[in-house]
């Protein structure tokens, strides 16, 4: 049995998914690992790209389930003690896994990790924060919002959050370690989220247990993030929107009615 199991969801991504095995390939880690591609009823020769590489086992699903309910499947499906969330659209330098596993084993109080994101120009992603309600996603929006605009001290505060190891609320499914034992304890990733904040759900379960969820800047993997929104912008957009909605009548019950009130006045 693999002590790592690395799951890469895949839809409509073949570029990607095949530039994210190459660079597995290249320099493979070090601990014993399988390599399990969850296609999600592509049509772009994904999942074909995904059976021809060697040492990658292809799950092949019928229909377009969503990251969570995707990764489930790849999860239950395997038996690593350590569980590997990683995006398609990540490039994986030699030795950044092997450096994650690593600092998971050295912090046995955390449940899971995460690693510095950058893109493709090397700018770092906010690839972790506080959990999300609505005071807190106003401070990150108007953050990335002056960063977009090249806001030089916001550029600034990016940089030096993300070269500071920590212990935030949660961590991005971009690139999120876990541990089994963990993530079975809290059922998994909560399947109501057919795309995005499933990550932000999880990391406040395992915390609900008392565990911790680490962020390590020493590790740096690239995330060329956006494509789904350029690829489907509209269906990405929605959503989005509906994991919003799942999300706050989750979390923060009192407030779900003014952000149904919020989103109607935007016509959404």
């Amino acid at each position: 049995m693999s002590a790592l199991t690395v799951v890469i969801v895949s839809f409509n991504a073949r570029g990607d998914l095949t530039r994210c095995l190459d660079s597995l390939r290249a320099a493979p880690p070090a601990i014993p690992h399988e390599i399990v591609v969850v296609d999600n009823a592509s049509t772009d020769g994904s999942a074909e790209a995904a059976a021809a590489t060697p040492g990658v086992r292809l799950i092949a699903l019928p229909t377009n389930v969503g990251f969570a309910a995707a990764n489930n499947a790849a999860i239950r499906a395997t038996g690593g003690e350590l569980i590997l969330l990683l995006n398609s659209d990540t490039i994986v330098p030699p030795g950044a896994i092997d450096g994650l596993v690593a600092a998971l084993h050295a912090s046995p109080e955390a449940a899971a990790a995460g690693p510095r994101l950058i893109d493709g120009e090397g700018r770092p992603e906010l690839s972790f924060g506080d959990m999300v309600s609505p005071l807190a996603e106003w401070r990150q929006k108007r953050l990335l919002a002056a960063a977009a605009r090249g806001t030089a001290s916001a550029l600034a505060a990016i940089d030096a959050r993300t070269r500071v190891r920590r212990h935030p609320d949660w961590v991005s499914g971009a690139c999120l370690l876990v541990r089994r034992a963990d993530a079975e304890a809290v059922g998994l990733l909560d399947e109501r989220y057919f795309m995005y904040l499933e990550d932000v759900d999880f990391c406040a379960a395992l915390r609900a247990r008392g565990r911790r969820i680490l962020f390590i800047p020493d590790v740096v993997i690239t995330h060329l993030r956006g494509r789904s929104r350029q690829g489907a912008p509209a269906a990405t957009t929605r959503a989005y929107r509906d994991s919003h909605r799942a999300f706050y009548a989750k979390h923060h019950p009192r407030w779900a009615p003014l952000l149904d009130a919020y989103l109607r006045l935007k016509g959404a």
